[in-house]
Protein backbone atom coordinates (compact mmCIF):
# COMPACT_ATOMS: atom_id res chain seq x y z
CA UNK A 1 0.00 0.00 0.00
CA UNK A 2 1.42 3.61 -0.62
CA UNK A 3 -0.12 7.01 -0.62
CA UNK A 4 2.14 10.06 -2.15
CA UNK A 5 1.86 13.10 -0.50
CA UNK A 6 3.48 16.99 -0.94
CA UNK A 7 6.71 16.25 1.19
CA UNK A 8 7.19 12.42 0.45
CA UNK A 9 5.51 9.63 0.07
CA UNK A 10 4.84 6.48 2.44
CA UNK A 11 4.56 2.82 1.67
CA UNK A 12 2.94 -0.06 4.45
CA UNK A 13 3.87 -3.54 3.55
CA UNK A 14 1.81 -4.81 6.67
CA UNK A 15 5.23 -5.06 8.74
CA UNK A 16 6.95 -1.96 7.93
CA UNK A 17 6.06 1.96 7.44
CA UNK A 18 8.69 3.14 4.87
CA UNK A 19 8.93 7.12 4.35
CA UNK A 20 10.46 8.50 1.24
CA UNK A 21 11.45 11.66 0.31
CA UNK A 22 13.15 12.83 -3.67
CA UNK A 23 13.83 15.44 -5.29
CA UNK A 24 14.27 19.79 -4.00
CA UNK A 25 11.69 19.69 -1.35
CA UNK A 26 13.25 16.85 0.06
CA UNK A 27 16.21 18.87 0.33
CA UNK A 28 14.87 22.26 1.52
CA UNK A 29 12.82 20.13 4.07
CA UNK A 30 13.95 17.18 6.21
CA UNK A 31 16.29 15.63 3.44
CA UNK A 32 16.13 12.78 0.76
CA UNK A 33 16.14 9.32 1.66
CA UNK A 34 14.36 6.89 3.47
CA UNK A 35 13.27 6.07 6.75
CA UNK A 36 11.54 2.21 7.59
CA UNK A 37 10.07 2.35 10.92
CA UNK A 38 9.04 -1.42 11.91
CA UNK A 39 5.13 -1.20 12.53
CA UNK A 40 6.22 -2.54 16.71
CA UNK A 41 7.86 0.91 16.88
CA UNK A 42 4.93 2.79 16.10
CA UNK A 43 2.97 3.95 19.22
CA UNK A 44 0.62 6.29 17.61
CA UNK A 45 -0.15 7.70 14.00
CA UNK A 46 -1.19 11.76 14.36
CA UNK A 47 -3.58 12.85 11.29
CA UNK A 48 -4.53 16.25 10.55
CA UNK A 49 -6.87 15.87 7.58
CA UNK A 50 -6.14 18.78 4.86
CA UNK A 51 -8.64 21.07 4.56
CA UNK A 52 -9.66 23.45 1.25
CA UNK A 53 -7.12 26.36 2.10
CA UNK A 54 -4.81 24.00 4.14
CA UNK A 55 -2.31 21.27 3.78
CA UNK A 56 -2.74 18.09 6.48
CA UNK A 57 -0.63 15.80 7.50
CA UNK A 58 0.24 12.39 8.83
CA UNK A 59 3.20 11.22 11.25
CA UNK A 60 4.09 8.58 13.22
CA UNK A 61 5.21 8.84 16.68
CA UNK A 62 7.86 6.01 17.89
CA UNK A 63 9.03 5.91 21.17
CA UNK A 64 12.02 7.41 22.35
CA UNK A 65 11.09 10.27 19.77
CA UNK A 66 11.81 13.89 20.68
CA UNK A 67 8.35 15.72 20.20
CA UNK A 68 7.16 19.05 21.23
CA UNK A 69 2.82 20.51 21.22
CA UNK A 70 3.18 22.71 18.21
CA UNK A 71 1.24 26.50 18.99
CA UNK A 72 -1.86 26.79 17.40
CA UNK A 73 -1.55 27.47 13.74
CA UNK A 74 1.60 25.76 13.01
CA UNK A 75 1.20 22.16 13.25
CA UNK A 76 1.15 21.39 9.39
CA UNK A 77 4.93 23.64 9.13
CA UNK A 78 6.09 21.65 12.24
CA UNK A 79 4.91 18.78 11.05
CA UNK A 80 7.06 19.65 7.78
CA UNK A 81 10.53 19.70 9.53
CA UNK A 82 9.68 16.47 11.21
CA UNK A 83 10.96 13.56 9.68
CA UNK A 84 8.19 11.26 10.41
CA UNK A 85 5.76 13.17 9.15
CA UNK A 86 4.03 13.77 5.23
CA UNK A 87 2.77 16.80 4.41
CA UNK A 88 -0.68 16.31 1.99
CA UNK A 89 -2.77 18.17 0.31
CA UNK A 90 -6.58 17.65 0.07
CA UNK A 91 -6.86 15.14 -3.17
CA UNK A 92 -4.33 13.25 -1.18
CA UNK A 93 -6.05 12.36 1.89
CA UNK A 94 -8.29 9.69 0.88
CA UNK A 95 -4.84 7.10 -0.18
CA UNK A 96 -3.98 8.64 3.09
CA UNK A 97 -6.66 7.74 5.23
CA UNK A 98 -6.63 4.08 3.55
CA UNK A 99 -3.24 4.00 4.32
CA UNK A 100 -3.72 5.06 8.10
CA UNK A 101 -6.46 2.68 9.05
CA UNK A 102 -4.19 -0.03 7.72
CA UNK A 103 -1.51 0.67 10.05
CA UNK A 104 -3.48 1.17 13.11
CA UNK A 105 -5.01 -2.03 12.55
CA UNK A 106 -1.74 -3.65 12.66
CA UNK A 107 -0.87 -1.98 15.90
CA UNK A 108 -3.45 -2.81 17.50
CA UNK A 109 -2.91 -6.56 15.94
CA UNK A 110 -0.06 -6.33 17.92
CA UNK A 111 -1.61 -5.37 20.96
CA UNK A 112 -4.38 -8.18 21.20
CA UNK A 113 -3.42 -10.66 23.21
CA UNK A 114 -3.10 -14.18 21.62
CA UNK A 115 -5.51 -17.07 22.17
CA UNK A 116 -4.85 -19.36 24.69
CA UNK A 117 -4.48 -23.09 24.39
CA UNK A 118 -7.62 -23.39 26.55
CA UNK A 119 -9.38 -21.28 24.45
CA UNK A 120 -8.93 -22.59 21.61
CA UNK A 121 -9.11 -26.24 22.59
CA UNK A 122 -12.94 -25.60 23.62
CA UNK A 123 -12.05 -24.46 27.25
CA UNK A 124 -13.49 -21.15 28.92
CA UNK A 125 -11.37 -17.82 28.89
CA UNK A 126 -11.90 -17.96 32.64
CA UNK A 127 -9.95 -21.45 33.19
CA UNK A 128 -8.40 -21.12 36.40
CA UNK A 129 -5.08 -22.61 37.30
CA UNK A 130 -6.12 -24.70 39.77
CA UNK A 131 -8.47 -26.23 37.08
CA UNK A 132 -5.90 -26.79 34.53
CA UNK A 133 -3.59 -28.87 37.34
CA UNK A 134 -7.04 -30.70 38.21
CA UNK A 135 -7.09 -31.48 34.27
CA UNK A 136 -3.35 -32.60 34.57
CA UNK A 137 -4.24 -34.71 37.33
CA UNK A 138 -6.99 -36.81 35.46
CA UNK A 139 -4.68 -37.58 32.60
CA UNK A 140 -1.85 -38.66 35.65
CA UNK A 141 -4.22 -40.61 37.36
CA UNK A 142 -4.95 -43.62 34.53
CA UNK A 143 -1.36 -43.28 33.29
CA UNK A 144 -2.01 -41.41 30.41
CA UNK A 145 0.68 -38.76 31.49
CA UNK A 146 3.80 -40.54 32.58
CA UNK A 147 5.95 -39.37 35.44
Amino acid sequence: MEAKGHTGQVSFDGEYVTVTRKGFLARTSVGKGEKRIHISQITAVQWKPPGVLVNGFIQFTVAGGVEWRSGFGIQTSSAAKDENSVIIMKNQAPAFEELRAAVEEAIANLHRPAPTAATSTGGTANSSLADELGKLQNLADPGVLMS
